[in-house]
């Protein structure tokens, strides 16, 4: 029998293992015998996009939690969801360290305002958010709106500020956003799928 070095340290390391654990009283049987219970067995199932990039590959996340009123569920493992056309189940390394991203303790749960000249940012409720963005919006637009050029034509348009759209949405929320952008009078629009 021709026995490489290798195979010579796995048999005395198995069997130096092997009946350390019997003289110790341990049974290797047991150890043998036990069934793992799968580690998604009572999870809840939730399907989302990824948000780092315009690719939009579709995840599956799964918590675990009773669903009592006060009980949070926590997110403990995500894939990719092979259903999806546009992944397949596969993530790039960022869609796979998701599940650090939503744990993290500096990631940003609740809208925030520093106001000029001020160090500290403010917390504020996501109603204060919309309403302040949507009034300089309104400020900006009611200031800058361009009815005519030069010549006279009428233009209708909106050059001061711009709008870029998320690529993780469906061509039909895509349609919808260009169209309610375009009748603001915004030409500066852009999707993050193309950036």
């Amino acid at each position: 029998m021709n026995v490489t070095r290798r195979q010579f340290f796995k048999v005395c390391a198995g069997g130096l293992a092997t009946s350390s654990a019997v003289a110790l009283g341990f049974s290797v049987d047991n150890a043998l015998a036990e069934v793992r219970e799968f580690k998604l067995t009572g999870s809840s199932e939730t399907r989302n996009t990824c948000p780092y990039c315009s690719v939009a590959c579709g995840l599956i996340m799964y918590s675990m939690g009773d669903k009592a009123k006060n009980a949070e569920p926590s997110i403990f493992h995500i894939e990719g969801d092979p259903d999806h056309p546009v992944n397949r189940g596969t993530l790039c390394p960022k869609g796979a360290g998701l599940v650090d991203f939503i744990h993290s303790p500096d990631r940003l749960k609740y809208p925030e305002y520093r106001a000029p000249g001020a160090s500290e940012w403010k917390r504020i409720s996501w109603d204060e958010a919309f309403t302040r963005a949507a009034r300089l919006m309104k400020d900006d637009r009611d200031k800058n709106f361009i009815t005519k050029n030069s010549d006279g034509a009428t233009v209708n348009r909106w050059l001061t500020t711009g709008f870029l759209a998320a690529s993780a949405s469906s061509n039909e929320s895509g349609y919808i956003t260009h169209k309610v952008v375009r009748s603001t009078g915004i030409l500066a629009f852009d999707n993050q799928a193309r950036v």
